[in-house]
């Protein structure tokens, strides 16, 4: 009894009120090496990809649709993402519009507000909890028929106070963008403009925001080589990086490329192989990306087959076994563990970085021997 006493004590005294910010996940040793999945249940067949060849604690990006808030099936995508050594990207989504199914609904507030309450009711793998706002929202089919940087900058801008206000562990990623289109009003917008239009509606969002997701895709027509590095190519988030950092007080936005790809009917299947070994080793290697997960693990059906890394029979196109064969690291993010029933969290590598704010606001955390030591004892209660 007088333990479990010193441990309260202990935890309201001596653990900094910072300390369940978001990590800076680049701080620490990170596998970069990812994949896009569509359902939950690919999780093990994603996991054996992108741990291959020495990796560990490779990455997913999933998305969530608003009518699929299933808490028993979330919770259970989380906890095999843990015993798997997976960090799941979530990618909010709606659904088909009721009224236009060749279009998505355009998001509401109280969508962002019911994802917030959701996601913050299930148990995470790792301390910090990867959110993406929606999806290549500079095309008109994906925000309800008409794009808008005005609407989106203020979803954004939401979408940030009402996740943060929930745990600081949810690190905010900007939709990826559609880096082909071109400004065509009602119908889509050329990125960097609707960036730029975000911007005005709300001034300094790209301060707010933890990082940006890049749709780098090699364009046009997805067959562009990897050694192409313009605007619309695998490269692009380069620009979109840059871009954002104009566009705010200079913050070094973490960087993850959550689609990309060339395409089978463009690009043979040999061709690509070797373009994802140039991407990954000269391209993607860049200091300011968190993850790589290209799209697609499977599709057999519709448009999406002509990116599936797996065939319809099960077996694996040469591009996963190109994926596959890269050497990898054993990644050591800030995992959670729980403690009278409050989540903690647990690095391997310290110190860490909170880099949440900026400039006289940046703050380090850091935990000694000895702390680790009476934490220890703690916990043998």
């Amino acid at each position: 009894m007088k333990k479990l006493i010193f441990l309260l004590f202990f935890v309201i005294l001596i653990v900094p009120n910072d300390s369940f910010a978001i990590e800076n996940p680049l701080s620490v040793t990170n596998n970069k090496f990812g994949i896009h999945i569509l359902f939950t249940n690919e999780l093990q067949e994603a996991a054996k990809l992108v741990n291959s060849q020495g990796g560990d604690w490779g990455y997913v990006t999933i998305p969530i649709q608003a009518g699929d808030r299933d808490l028993e099936k979330w919770q259970k995508f989380m906890d095999g993402a843990k015993n798997l050594h997976v960090i799941p990207i979530i990618r909010l989504a709606t659904e088909g519009d009721y009224f236009n199914t060749k279009v998505w609904r355009k998001p509401k507030f109280e969508d962002v507000l019911d994802f917030a309450n959701f996601l913050d009711s299930v148990k995470w793998p790792t301390k910090n909890r990867y959110i993406i706002v929606f999806n290549e929202v500079n095309r008109s089919d994906e925000w309800g028929g008409s794009s808008s940087p005005i609407e989106y900058a203020q979803i954004l801008n939401y979408a940030v106070t009402i996740f943060k206000s929930k745990s600081q562990d949810f690190f905010i990623i900007s939709s990826g963008l559609d880096n082909a289109s071109i400004n065509n009003p009602g119908i889509s917008f050329n990125e960097y403009d609707f960036m730029r239009k975000m911007n005005v509606e709300v001034p300094g969002i790209f301060n707010q925001i933890d990082g940006i997701s890049s749709h780098s895709y090699p364009n046009p027509a997805f067959s562009k080589p990897p050694t192409m590095q313009d605007q619309m190519s695998i490269a692009s988030f380069k620009y979109e990086r840059e871009l954002a950092k104009s566009l705010s007080t200079g913050k070094e936005l973490a960087v993850f490329i959550t689609e990309t790809g060339w395409s089978k009917k463009r690009v043979s299947q040999d061709t690509i192989s070797s373009y994802y070994k140039i991407a990954f080793e000269n391209v993607w290697n860049n200091e300011s990306v968190v993850a790589v997960t290209p799209f697609l693990l499977k599709a057999f059906a519709g448009p999406f087959t002509d990116f599936s890394f797996i065939k319809e029979d099960g077996q694996e196109e040469a591009q996963y076994k190109a994926i596959e064969s890269l050497l990898k690291v054993k990644g050591t993010p800030a995992i959670q563990q729980t403690v009278l029933g409050q989540e903690i969290s647990e690095n391997m590598n310290f110190p860490t970085k909170n880099f949440s704010n900026e400039g006289s606001h940046q703050k380090f955390i850091s935990k000694s021997k000895a702390l680790e030591t009476i934490v220890k004892w703690l916990l043998k209660i």
